[in-house]
């Protein structure tokens, strides 16, 4: 009796070092995403917390937006990405719970007949539950670990499709302006050909073509101002923002193309150690191989419960004892829990391989794309617009010398617009394939969205139950 009580006491001790963290673990999460953005995410879990998101979010929008300001607003105010986090605190509970013994069954028996009356009961602890703990936890803390790494993933790939949703909303922005200036020359134009052949001064053909233009212009800027409006909501949604919020400003143009191009050391090699996706399946093939050492030790019994018992009869004394229940491994010896286990860490590997080897061919890809996306706007700004500037000043030449008709030099301008038009795409490409190498280097692969969710529980898990 005295060595069960003990042992009873030492149970609920146990129990009682399992605890909740302060900041549910975020605190890392915070700092992996930090230094892969350079800005703060925030888990709003107090209103305190809430207002200080509102006051700062509001001190942001006063300026024009910066690619800096959309991704430290969409981690502070967007509320899937704070969804998300939500996902830490269950993570932390499984934690918790696995550093803590399974509560106590207690049974009560009632029979009587011929005049006695017998009771009985017993208070019964799971004691298998109780060996396997320290390995049970050290499980439970593979997979909180795995958890902080995915909410810094989706905090990472956030930054990085903010950052994107930026670029193309200013760029749509600023393409209408120029898809604007096309019109008006095509409107002019039109309208000229149009006077002109009601003089009988143009053919029909030709004032066709004219009119044709025109109408062409007028759809390209319908079109570029229905992708203004669908650019900025997707901004919007992005960062969260409704009401007197959607008021906000953008820049009037992208950020210029840098001088040099960006030259990473050991992309490949930086990838490996610091890739989220990366470090998420090494953790996740740590946290199976875990699991299957727990269940080699609980290969033979699944069940081992120790307890107190009494009982009571009438006209006899209390007799006090204790029970255990244990499982007889007649039937199913665990061969199919190792065999379970044994192939769930085989997938877990192999997954792990196939991501650290798509990872590195990604930064490869991700890099090229970039410094085709630079070249091509180093192109355009030095070699195109520049050409496009000296044709222009030649025509205006030869049209004051009467030697071009003025739907030439208007044909000429609506040219040098269009390639202007094409310089900020390839500025806009440039910044958005800038995007896609960091988050292919620090964050996730450019191609996906989000990190698939590892669903149902190891062979390891299942053998705590």
């Amino acid at each position: 009796m005295i060595r069960l009580t003990a042992t009873a006491a030492s149970v609920v001790l146990l129990a009682g070092c399992a605890s909740f963290s302060p900041d549910g673990g975020f605190g890392k999460v915070a700092d992996l995403t930090t230094e892969r953005t350079g800005q703060t995410a925030l888990w709003q879990r107090s209103a305190s917390e809430t207002e200080t998101v509102r006051v700062r979010v509001d001190e942001l929008l006063k300026q024009p937006l910066t690619a800096d300001s959309a991704v430290e607003i969409a981690l502070l105010n967007n509320r899937g990405l704070q969804a998300s986090f939500s996902e830490l605190g269950i993570a932390e509970s499984d934690l918790v719970r696995a550093g803590r013994l399974s509560n106590p069954s207690f049974s009560f028996s009632h029979t009587s007949g011929g005049g006695i009356v017998e009771i009985n009961r017993s208070l019964v602890f799971n004691v298998l539950g109780l060996l396997t703990m320290p390995l049970a936890r050290q499980v439970g803390q593979q997979r909180f670990e795995q958890a902080q790494y995915q909410a810094a993933l989706e905090a990472v790939s956030f930054a990085a499709e903010t950052r994107t949703a930026f670029f193309n909303a200013v760029a749509a922005q600023d393409l209408v302006r120029y898809y604007v200036q096309v019109r008006e020359a095509a409107e002019a134009s039109n309208e000229l050909a149009r006077r002109m052949f009601q003089a009988g001064n143009f053919n029909k053909l030709a004032q066709m073509r004219q009119q044709a233009f025109y109408a062409d212009a007028t759809s390209q800027l319908a079109r570029a101002q229905h992708q203004t409006v669908a650019e900025r909501e997707r901004l919007v949604r992005m960062l969260g923002l409704s009401g007197n919020q959607l008021s906000f400003k953008l820049p009037e143009r992208l950020p210029e193309l840098p001088g040099t191009p960006a030259e990473p050391k050991d992309a490949e090699q930086t990838a490996m150690d610091k890739r989220l996706d990366v470090l998420m399946a090494k953790r996740s093939t740590d946290a199976t191989a875990q699991s299957l050492g727990l269940t080699k030790a609980t290969r033979f019994v699944n069940v081992l419960n120790v307890g107190y018992a009494n009982k009571s009869q009438t006209g006899e004394k209390l007799q006090n004892g204790y029970v255990i229940e244990l499982e007889l491994p007649l039937f199913d010896f665990g061969s199919t829990r190792i065999a379970g286990a044994e192939a769930t860490y085989m997938q877990s590997f192999n997954r792990s391989a196939e991501v650290a080897i798509n990872a590195r061919s990604e930064v490869r890809e991700s890099y090229s794309a970039y410094r085709t996306a630079y070249d091509l706007a180093k192109h355009y700004r030095d070699e195109v617009l520049p050409l496009r500037k000296r044709i222009s000043d030649e025509n205006l030449l030869r049209y004051n010398g009467m030697l071009i008709s003025v739907f030439e030099l208007l044909a000429d301008s609506r040219d040098q617009v269009m390639s202007v038009t094409s310089y900020v795409e390839a500025l806009r490409d440039h910044w958005i394939a800038e995007t896609n190498l960091q988050s292919a280097m620090t964050g996730r692969s450019p191609g996906s969205t989000a990190m698939a969710r590892p669903t149902g529980g190891t062979a390891g898990d299942r053998a705590l139950h």
